[in-house]
């Protein structure tokens, strides 16, 4: 394959999901909406979607997603009502804890099977640093001119940038022909809160590029691999190497994080950019 190629469909992708990010976070009705109306396409899901595995991975992706447009409607304009309430309250951000928990949980096993294991032992240290809901993850109001209800998730730049460099070494040995894809995804979601100065953003922008991905494969599985297909780039050492560096720079982070709890210096030190002091909290159930 050539690479330009490589370059023109991993460019425009890679645009594309910058693009869809933006849309969906500053259109949240619309955003509830596609995403809601994505469940339509299942009967596509049939002729792409293979294995237990990947059936899950599917709805483990898009279903949270819709509960995320539905908290941030809820929560932006207020709603009243017991359906709408429900989406207020404190249990919408511990599901979606749990969700990012197991997601990468799900990977470090694979890591582990796969024989990477200092990779996988950064996953580990992903899982247990991640700030916990109550104090660190909310859906705002009124954060900016716009009001977009933004899902917010106080990590810090250093467990964003650890997030990246862990997946992006787990997809290349475990992904093959959709490597290249999938680098498009990681890179968006980690360039775009970078672009507005927000680490809090990468939870979300992450969802939506995610799920953008996900759709995609289970309607129209094989386009990737036709387009940019990364199946010969894999090389056993670099997969091992890379794991070996993960590995060694998440035991530093995992202190330092440790030490922000420790010292109370969490509650400023997670929360960087325009919503250091925001008080703005999901209703308590």
């Amino acid at each position: 394959m050539e690479i330009l190629q490589y370059i023109l469909a991993m460019g425009g992708y890679f645009v594309i999901l910058l693009v869809i990010t933006a849309f969906m976070r500053k259109n949240y009705k619309a955003a509830n909406i596609i995403w809601i109306a994505s469940l339509l396409t299942f009967p596509l899901w049939l002729n792409n979607v293979e294995g237990w595995f990947r059936w899950a991975k599917t709805l483990s992706v898009l279903l949270p997603t819709i509960i995320v447009g539905l908290s941030r409607v809820a929560t932006i304009e207020n709603k009243s009502g017991k359906f709408w309430q429900l989406f207020q309250r404190q249990w919408v951000m511990w599901f979606l804890y749990g969700i990012l928990f197991l997601n990468i949980m799900e990977a470090t096993m694979k890591d582990f099977e796969m024989g990477n294991n200092l990779n996988a032992l950064c996953g580990v240290i992903l899982c247990l640093t991640i700030p916990y809901p109550g104090k660190f993850w909310n859906v705002g109001k009124n954060m900016n001119k716009g009001g977009y209800g933004d899902l917010v998730v106080y990590t810090t730049i250093g467990w964003n940038l650890l997030y990246t460099t862990w997946n992006a070494c787990f997809v290349y040995g475990e992904t093959g022909a959709y490597f290249a894809s999938s680098l498009c995804i990681i890179f968006a979601a980690e360039l775009y809160p970078i672009i507005k100065r927000r680490p809090e953003l990468y939870v979300m922008t992450r969802v939506y590029t995610l799920a953008t991905h996900i759709l995609i494969r289970a309607c129209w599985g094989g386009v990737f691999p036709q387009i940019m297909d990364a199946s010969t780039w894999h090389n056993e050492q670099i997969l091992q190497n890379w794991g070996v560096i993960n590995g060694l720079i998440c035991v530093p982070y995992a202190l330092w994080f440790i030490w922000q709890l420790h010292t109370g210096k969490a509650n400023t030190t997670f929360k960087k950019g325009e919503l250091r002091n925001t008080n703005n909290k999901m209703k308590v159930a």
